[in-house]
């Protein structure tokens, strides 16, 4: 229940950080703005929305690693938990295989098994 309140937060507040990041003026606007342009347009005043806007993105960007951080540990203990049930080892998995004897070979019906001298130690034996 704890995690699903977590996703929500953490997808509200990457749009929150996009959503604001997108409504921010860059530095090149400041240019204009010297010329009498634009300053009278905004809605915070010259000075005010550059010093709100980017100081409630921090406070989303902030949240967002939070949540971020939560997310891990939650699918770190699931990663345990799974691991305590039963799951096999990684290193069993992946284990080398070993090259088959001469006698695992499987013969087909009418059909002689070749057998090289040098692969039977019996075979040198009898030569």
């Amino acid at each position: 229940m704890l995690e699903k309140v977590i996703v929500v937060f953490h997808l509200l507040g990457a749009l929150g950080v996009v959503a604001l990041v997108l409504l921010q003026q860059g530095k090149g606007a400041d240019a204009g703005a010297s010329f009498g342009a634009g300053a009278s347009n905004t809605v915070f005043g010259s000075q005010g929305s550059s010093t709100f806007l980017s100081k409630f993105t921090a406070i989303l960007a902030a949240g967002f690693f939070i949540t971020s951080l939560g997310l891990g540990y939650f699918a770190k203990e699931k990663a345990q938990e799974l691991t305590q049930v039963g799951l096999p080892d990684p290193a069993v998995i992946e284990a080398p295989r070993q090259k088959p004897a001469a006698d695992d070979v499987p013969v087909l019906e009418g059909q002689k098994a070749e057998v090289n001298s040098t692969d039977v130690p019996a075979a040198q034996e009898q030569k």
